[in-house]
């Protein structure tokens, strides 16, 4: 029996409630951003229909025509979480209520200038906690320059910190990677992480997740 969007969103909702209340946190602390990436735009009528309101998307373009397609919702905000080259940068300046993926000098530089006469553009640093060839992302031994640099960028807002942690079934590694991101975060006076998906969502949520990325348990599997 197929199953609708609004019935899966309600699902997640469920799941982060319970996952704030074992944290002993509230539920407002999350920050659910439904991931919509490669999916139609119906979908995310479907899930803004359900109260929805902050949907990621990885590739800039396609975040450039979705904000064009679906400008009428108002309030909807849209969440860049994919990397992003330089070349790229001004649709994502235009659009982006948040960027999740900041790992490039060059980018940030350009995301600033672009971002002028707008508000400062929060931004979440993305850390390689791993070291995997395949991942984006800072190593946390140069986190602390990069923030520095950043910080003197006049159009953009370094918030938090955010990372795709090694894969895992075993709940102890990944709350582990989940702490690691944490701890890194206070030691640079940053408050928010952005952390977990469907796979992970409420271990990160017990380690101080405020924004969850979760795409396939609302939308369904990517073709």
């Amino acid at each position: 029996m197929s199953t609708s969007v609004a019935d899966n969103l309600a699902r997640v909702r469920e799941r982060v409630a319970k996952a704030c209340a074992s944290a002993g946190r509230p539920e407002s602390s999350v920050t659910l951003v439904a991931v919509s990436k490669l999916k139609p735009a119906a979908l995310i009528r479907e899930a803004y229909a359900a109260g929805q309101r902050d949907f990621g998307e990885n590739y800039a373009q396609e975040l450039r025509d979705k904000a064009t397609e679906l400008q009428d919702l108002d309030g909807l905000r849209w969440h860049a979480i994919g990397a992003l080259q330089t070349n790229k940068v001004k649709y994502v300046a235009r659009v982006a209520h948040a960027f999740h993926a900041l790992e490039r000098w060059e980018v940030a530089a350009e995301l600033s200038k672009r971002r002028e006469g707008a508000p400062p553009l929060p931004c979440y640093v993305e850390l390689n906690l791993g070291q995997e060839d395949t991942k984006h992302g800072l190593s946390p031994e140069a986190l602390g320059d990069f923030l520095t640099r950043v910080r003197t960028l006049p159009n953009l807002q370094p918030v938090g910190l955010m990372a795709l942690p090694p894969p895992t079934d075993d709940v102890a590694r990944m709350r582990e990677g989940f702490a690691r991101l944490r701890e890194l975060a206070h030691a640079h006076a940053l408050t928010s992480l952005s952390m977990g998906t469907t796979h992970d969502f409420e271990q990160a949520i017990l380690e101080g997740a405020t924004v969850v990325r979760v795409g396939t348990a609302i939308f369904g599997e990517r073709t």
